[in-house]
């Protein structure tokens, strides 16, 4: 998928519009995440990221659409978690009550390679009863048995405790938008590859580039006969400079090749410099590299 294709006629349209269908399918994974099963969320994850390389594509970008795509599922699907995890804690704040409950229990996931191992607390009212929900889970050793903590409860049990400081959702929220913004910047920027800026740009950095750009924006149709005559006319009246070299611009010939030029300043009786030109054809009668021309 990495070979060029067409650009789109209306590229901007087109590229808001896939970002509007990233943002969409991103917000509808939030909305589903509750109702649909691991493997249907995979599936459909795998539908938006095909879809993505078609629409992708249309731009007309050198890189490859699958890539930029999978870049996109990846951030959405980030964008999706964090989201998720942001609205849980907005549902806690909303819903839950806040209560001094008492550690009764602690323990630590048990070792996996290097996964990281997140600390639990069991936790219970002053009464003795438990508080509704999983347990309080941390990523560090916070709380000892039998501490008294502060803790916002789920009274329906379907959300586990958190700290006043855990149930905070700003940090999410600005997670969740980043990543966001990350796969709309894919979009734009593989809609800035296909642009036409962007292929004339990575034309002047190709061998002949600058001749090729030149020629495709002045309108430049002379023919390679015409360019040399003009080329041989320059050589005659251009004055040379204080190093006695006559100086030239290469992208005014983009269909004579410097060893061409070179060949021509032979039969004039000058010689091409090889060396040190930083953009210009320079010719004399002395030169430190010679260009070869035969």
């Amino acid at each position: 998928m990495n070979r060029p294709t067409r650009r789109a006629r209306y590229p901007v349209p087109l590229a808001a519009g896939i970002g509007v269908y990233a943002l969409a399918a991103a917000t509808g994974m939030i909305l589903l995440t509750d109702d649909l099963r691991p493997v249907a969320q995979i599936f459909l994850w795998i539908v938006h990221g095909v879809l993505l390389i078609v629409l992708i594509r249309k731009l007309g970008a050198k890189e490859s659409s699958a890539y930029a795509s999978l870049f996109i599922v990846l951030t959405s699907a980030m964008s999706v978690y964090v989201a998720d995890v942001a609205r849980d804690d907005l549902t806690l704040q909303q819903r839950g009550k806040t209560v001094t409950a008492t550690v009764v229990k602690k323990w630590r996931d048990p070792a996996q390679g290097r996964k990281a191992r997140d600390y639990h607390y069991a936790l219970e009212h002053k009464d003795g009863t438990k508080v509704p929900g999983p347990a309080l889970k941390a990523t560090s050793d916070e709380f000892e048995v039998g501490q008294s903590i502060t803790v916002i409860e789920d009274p329906k049990g379907e959300l586990r405790p958190e700290t006043p400081g855990q149930a905070d959702a700003t940090g999410d929220a600005l997670g969740s938008g980043a990543f966001a913004l990350a796969a709309l910047g894919a979009v734009g920027w593989m809609s800035w590859r296909g642009s036409d800026a962007a292929r004339r740009r990575d034309a002047r950095k190709q061998p002949g580039g600058v001749r090729k750009a030149y020629k495709t924006v002045t309108g430049n149709h002379s023919t390679s006969e015409e360019q040399e005559e003009k080329l041989r006319e320059a050589l005659c009246a251009y004055p040379a400079d204080r190093r006695g070299y006559i100086k030239v611009h290469p992208e005014e010939y983009p269909d004579v090749t410097q060893q061409r030029a070179a060949r021509i300043a032979w039969e004039m009786g000058l010689h091409a410099e090889a060396f040190g030109n930083r953009g210009s054809w320079r010719f004399g009668e002395t030169v430190a590299e010679q260009v070869p021309h035969d």
